[in-house]
């Protein structure tokens, strides 16, 4: 059990996990460092499907992907992907 703003939640607390540098790689993929010292490589294709990411499509805007507060971001911040979400789904490298 542990205690978050006042309201007590079963289980463990989930780790947090935060991106520590981002490499845009060819073909819509991303390089990522992750808070737990994991690296590993998340193929974007995917969400080029999706009308919120069409915007990545544009090479040079997906490579001026950064990190903002542990967050791979674009856009000057308009557009981001959740953290978690790539830790899970990412291809871990050795």
């Amino acid at each position: 059990m542990y205690v978050k703003d006042g309201i007590a939640f079963a289980g463990e607390k989930e780790k947090e996990i935060k991106v520590l540098s981002v490499r845009p790689l060819d073909n819509y993929r991303l390089w990522l460092r992750f808070s737990t010292g994991e690296t590993g490589i998340f193929d974007c294709a995917k969400l080029l499907e999706f009308p919120a990411f069409q915007i990545l499509k544009d090479k040079k805007i997906f490579e001026d992907v950064y990190v903002d507060y542990g967050i791979p971001t674009w856009c000057d911040g308009n557009l981001d992907y959740c953290p978690h979400t790539l830790y899970a789904e990412s291809k871990a490298l050795l």
